[in-house]
């Protein structure tokens, strides 16, 4: 399958499970893909596994976004890079780590959209940007203000900048994903009194793979959804129909 041979893909936050797969399942398809993040030894197992190129920067930074995103030649973007922060009641929210999600998962998928869209835009070929949203964007999820707020938000970006780059043949949409069930996610989602009644409102009754979430993300790249331009698609087995 070489549905994105010739295709130029930026992935941040590949060092992580949905970047990794992502990477992966673009790879796999027949694209060139840069793997980003912040450190160049992250980077280095999905690297190695797939032959995407490295590439690090700091998306909170914009000096340092400009310097490595400027000036490349993309036909894709899926800004993948993301931070939960802590899990906390509104009233205990702390504004420091309120500041850092918003400045990871919101200012700087920003930051890269506003550089690599000029790329495509350079390039005049269109091409697609796909922003990792969340369910917490979609409903009320206990004790996920900053997330919430920070995926919300990524959620208007993507209707702006698709009504922006539109005219330049730029598509630009969300997934919004369930929980996918790593490590770090068990210290909370894994709680009995947690993962008991989440799943058994969720029609499909299961946590998502990473799998699960980079394939929505390949089709919302491809050509398959030329028609499809600022959405967020919930990848949630179901669980925001209620």
């Amino acid at each position: 399958m070489n549905e994105f041979h010739g295709r130029t893909v930026l992935v941040t936050g590949a060092a992580g499970g949905i970047g990794g797969a992502t990477v992966r399942t673009l790879a796999a398809r027949g694209a060139d893909v840069i793997a980003a993040d912040r450190s160049a030894e992250s980077l280095e197992r999905i690297v190695a596994e797939t032959g995407a190129r490295p590439l690090a920067f700091d998306l909170t930074d914009e000096a340092d976004v400009a310097r490595a995103v400027d000036g490349l030649d993309l036909w894709g973007l899926v800004n993948c890079a993301g931070f939960g922060g802590l899990v906390a009641p509104a009233v205990d929210a702390g504004m420091d780590m309120f500041d850092r999600v918003i400045a990871i998962n919101t200012r700087g998928a920003l930051l890269v959209t506003k550089y690599a869209a000029r790329s495509l835009i350079r390039l005049g070929n269109g091409g697609s940007i796909v922003n990792v949203s969340s369910q917490a964007s979609l409903v009320a999820l206990q004790g996920h203000v900053s997330y919430a707020a920070s995926k919300a938000a990524l959620d208007g970006i993507t209707r702006v900048t698709a009504l922006e780059l539109g005219e330049h043949g730029i598509r630009v949409n969300s997934v919004a994903p369930t929980v996918v069930m790593t490590p770090m996610s068990a210290s909370y989602w894994g709680r009995p009194e947690i993962e008991k009644p989440f799943l058994a409102a969720m029609p499909l009754g299961r946590w998502a793979t990473e799998q699960d979430i980079a394939g929505p993300i390949a089709f919302l790249l491809s050509d398959a959804s030329a028609m499809i331009s600022g959405v967020t698609l919930p990848v949630d087995g179901g669980y925001t129909c209620r």
